[in-house]
């Protein structure tokens, strides 16, 4: 039998690692983080706009998606570096993203909640 306490927003499950709501990460977050771990060492901003763009069909506004990088950033789930691309169209660097292992563990533990949240309803959800 486990024991479950709520205090103070975090939940602890004795003999369980306690986990702060911080560690999950929100719909979009996942998103990003996806898309950038998509497109690789091509991870460039309009490159990941375009796949969450294409691969979830919804439009991403530049505001939201710079806000969710800087907060990434700052929890230290991606990290970016300053590339110089060649070409003449290009007149500054831009910055390449990556995921970093601390943004690997919060999305396993993101898909891992939902996968057990979802487990068993596979007859309401449909095919998933």
């Amino acid at each position: 039998m486990r024991v479950y306490i709520v205090y103070s927003g975090v939940y602890n499950v004795y003999g369980v690692k306690k986990m702060s709501p911080k560690a999950f990460l929100g719909e979009f977050e996942q998103m990003v983080l996806l898309a950038i771990l998509q497109q690789g060492s091509s991870a460039f901003a309009l490159e990941v706009r375009r796949e969450l763009e294409g691969s979830a069909d919804r439009t991403v506004s530049r505001g939201a998606f710079y806000t969710t990088l800087d907060r990434m950033e700052k929890k230290g789930f991606v990290t970016w570096q300053e590339h110089s691309p060649a070409g003449a169209g290009r007149t500054g660097p831009l910055r390449r993203f990556a995921v970093t292992p601390e943004g690997l563990e919060a999305l396993r533990v993101s898909r891992r909640a939902l996968r057990e949240l979802s487990r068993g309803l596979d007859g309401v959800l449909g095919e998933v």
